[in-house]
């Protein structure tokens, strides 16, 4: 793993694309078979393939354990390195040196054999799994000769890569290393669900032979969103279609041979969680279809909310499946048989679904309108407020002639949705941001007064998007001055006085926050320096704003 340390850190500094895929494409002309296949598959961040759904099952944790077995660390030394670099991989690169007690025999570590060693891993099961995961990630960690090679193994092992690079740059790069035309290699990453079974047939000059592969989920296409109440001069040009935004849990349904597998936007396989979902779906033919899980009531869609339960359940019992009824909404069609539709623009691939998706009371096609021609304001809001009487969260409006564009959030697809209502909220803790914000403050716990008598606050939420970055690393200064004690392992308390306005979609009761409520979506709009801490919101307006969402969907309480 000496070359793949030396090329990731390459392309981590390196911000220009050409480059990075050029320093790519070099790295994989010089490996092997064996070591090509995996090599291409962690470049992208993933230890399997997307098709096979074992898991890593490894934490932070073990490999610490394993760390200080075979290195010696003191707590505070990995606590030290840690701060200093808000990334364990970092971490423990920084603490990386020869094992205490060398072996007689000390492997190389290559990308086959870390590919076999996570095989292993992912393998382990029963009683002794723990401490057979632990002593394999000790043999994965004894195998390294470098602290590079110990950063890019531990990101691996945690899923959390981030060197900047895309799955779209490493099949560019395997077709500049191997000539080939990079939408052949493309097309054939989305039917086989493995970059590394790419990086081989594109090697091999074999792209053409890779087949649609059912049960290996392909990136769900995205779309962004547009400000409500603005001009809506997106949909000024071009023909438009129109459907509701639902409120539940995106999801991609393979069918193939009457048996269904749903799949997450995380890639997890959530069928035995809804098996009358899987079970409606095995009924028609064999397709890969893109949707909406939905608690469902009287031929409606329910908010998330009264989904919720449903997601805590893996395999639900009888009495919660009749209590909260789900079906699963189809609005686009990837596969269709052996076919292929990605490349269909969207008002075919609308026909290809008519024609699949067998509905039943499990199953429903989502409906769709066109939107008239340079339409007004009024009209999209017209069609707003009736997505929303019926229960959803808004509108998706999407460019007719679109083609599916996995992964990617671009101007074809538009989500239109409205904020409930915001909060003025007290920050109380910080913590250490993740990858290219891993040296600043920010992820803040927020939270409310107990009432306009009583200053307690309780806690509410965390958000961590929404500030610039200026704004960020000048909090981080503020924050570090101000810190008042210590809370968790990557972050503090801090003096309650910075306000915060945090927008959010729904409130919804939980036993996670001292306040007995949370936020869905939280975001801060902006800070409120001219707002004192004891003018914050408090619990009376978190409930207000509740009640009345309550009333909006026709619930009492």
């Amino acid at each position: 793993m000496i070359g793949f340390a030396e090329v990731c850190d390459a392309v981590a500094a390196t911000p220009a694309k050409l480059l990075k895929t050029e320093r790519l494409a070099a790295y994989f002309r010089r490996l092997e078979p064996a070591d090509l296949e995996p090599a291409a598959r962690f470049l992208t961040g993933n230890p399997l393939p997307a098709y096979d759904h074992r898991k890593i099952a490894i934490g932070g944790r073990a490999i610490v354990a394993a760390a200080r077995e075979l290195w010696g660390l003191a707590g505070s030394e990995l606590s030290l390195a840690y701060r200093g670099t808000g990334d364990l991989g970092e971490a423990l690169a920084r603490l990386y040196r020869e094992p205490e007690r060398p072996g007689l025999f000390r492997e190389e570590l290559t990308p086959a054999l870390f590919a076999s060693l996570l095989d292993d891993i992912a393998e382990a099961k029963g009683k002794a799994a723990g401490k057979r995961r632990e002593a394999l990630c000790a043999r994965v960690l004894r195998a390294c000769r470098s602290g590079r090679e110990v950063a890019y193994v531990v990101k691996i092992l945690t899923g959390d890569l981030r060197i900047g690079l895309r799955e779209s740059l490493v099949l560019d790069a395997l077709a500049l290393a191997f000539t080939r035309e990079p939408e052949a290699v493309r097309r054939a990453a989305m039917a086989a669900g493995d970059v590394g079974a790419v990086a081989l047939a594109a090697r091999n000059g074999t792209l053409e032979s890779i087949e649609v592969r059912y049960g290996a989920p392909i990136g769900f296409m995205l779309a962004s969103p547009v400000t409500f109440g603005s001009s809506y001069r997106e949909f000024a040009s071009g023909s438009w279609l129109v459907e509701d935004k639902y409120d539940g849990i995106r999801v991609q349904a393979h069918v193939r041979a009457h048996v269904a597998t749903l799949y997450s936007r995380a890639f997890s396989d959530v069928a035995r969680a809804f098996p009358e979902v899987a079970e409606a779906l095995g009924r028609g033919p064999d397709a890969i279809f893109d949707g909406e899980i939905v608690a469902r009531r009287e031929g409606g869609a329910l908010p998330f909310r009264y989904l919720q339960p449903r997601l805590q359940r893996v395999a639900p019992s009888e009495a919660l499946r009749s209590e909260i009824p789900v079906a699963f909404v189809g609005f686009d069609i990837l596969a269709s048989g052996p076919r292929f539709l990605l490349d269909v623009p969207l008002a075919e691939r609308r026909a290809e679904l008519v024609a699949a998706l067998l509905e039943n009371d499990g199953v429903w096609l989502a409906p769709q309108q066109p939107l008239e021609s340079e339409a007004p304001a009024e009209r999209v809001h017209e069609l707003f407020e009736a997505a929303r009487e019926r229960g959803n969260e808004g509108l998706m409006l999407k460019r007719s002639d679109s083609p599916y564009a996995p992964g990617r959030r671009g101007k074809w697809w538009l989500k239109l949705k409205r904020e409930l209502s915001t909060l003025d909220a007290v920050v109380v803790a910080v913590e250490w941001g993740h990858g290219k914000r891993k040296a600043v403050l920010s992820d803040y716990t927020f939270a409310v007064r107990r009432s306009e008598n009583d200053p307690e606050l309780l806690a509410i939420g965390k958000a961590y998007s929404g500030l610039t970055d200026v704004e960020i690393a000048e909090m981080t200064e503020w924050f570090l001055a101000h810190r008042t004690g210590a809370r968790g392992t990557y972050g503090f308390s801090v003096e309650p006085s910075v306000v915060v306005e945090i927008a959010f979609d729904i409130i919804q009761p939980s036993t996670l926050h001292a306040s007995g409520y949370s936020l869905r979506f939280p975001r801060i709009v902006r800070l409120r320096p001219d707002k004192p801490a004891a003018q914050s919101d408090t619990l009376a307006e978190v409930e207000r704003i509740y009640n009345e969402m309550l009333e909006r969907e026709g619930v009492t309480r």
